[in-house]
């Protein structure tokens, strides 16, 4: 919003009426002037900032990247290695399991075929 220059009564009575006047408007001429000047300062100064704002977004983005790469890459092998472990457990699970399966049947089958056998041979003596 433009002001627009006035001056007192008493520099129209001195300097005169067309004086008085082409100096309010020279006044507001450098006013105007001013304000233009201002306002490609402020545009330009927004263009750089925005350019610069810009350019650290795109900087910051790429190094998102990389932190996010690297730490892929690190759940890529935490998980590799915990799933390594896992079948190794698994597998001596297993192991585990097998034997004690046979230390549970060996025994009974054993008593089956010693029972199968008395049986047989008390069969056969009558």
């Amino acid at each position: 919003m433009p002001v627009t220059a006035r001056l007192s009564k008493r520099f129209y009575d001195v300097f005169g009426e067309e004086i008085a006047n082409e100096l309010v408007t020279w006044f507001n001429q450098v006013d105007d002037t001013y304000r233009t000047d201002l306002r490609e300062l402020n545009e330009v100064n927004f263009a750089r900032f925005d350019a610069k704002l810009e350019q650290r977004i795109v900087e910051l983005h790429a190094e998102l990247r990389g932190e996010i790469s690297g730490l892929r890459k690190d759940m890529e092998s935490g998980f590799a290695r915990v799933d390594a472990r896992l079948e190794q457990r698994l597998a001596e699970v297993k192991s585990d399991l097998v034997k004690w399966m046979f230390a549970f049947w060996a025994p009974t089958a054993l008593g089956v075929i010693g029972t199968g056998i008395g049986v047989i041979s008390l069969l056969l003596r009558h």
